[in-house]
């Protein structure tokens, strides 16, 4: 499965929710949003990652991240 990152979907809400890393690593920084993509960083640069739910991560990220 190929993940391109999240959707943008109306009411759509950051907050609460946590964000990881393609590897598993959660991301507890600033996040903004570049094309409905959550990414790292308070605003893009050529620095940000994108970043994934637990539920859109692969299996290795998952076992990484203690989330199976």
């Amino acid at each position: 499965m190929q993940h391109t990152g999240l959707t943008k979907k109306s009411g759509d809400n950051m907050k609460g929710v946590k964000h990881y890393l393609k590897n598993g690593t959660e991301h507890k920084g600033a996040v903004h949003k570049t094309k409905g993509m959550a990414m790292t960083g308070a605003k893009h640069t050529k620095s940000s990652k994108d970043l994934f739910h637990k539920k859109d991560l692969s299996p290795t990220a998952k076992k990484k991240a203690n989330l199976t």
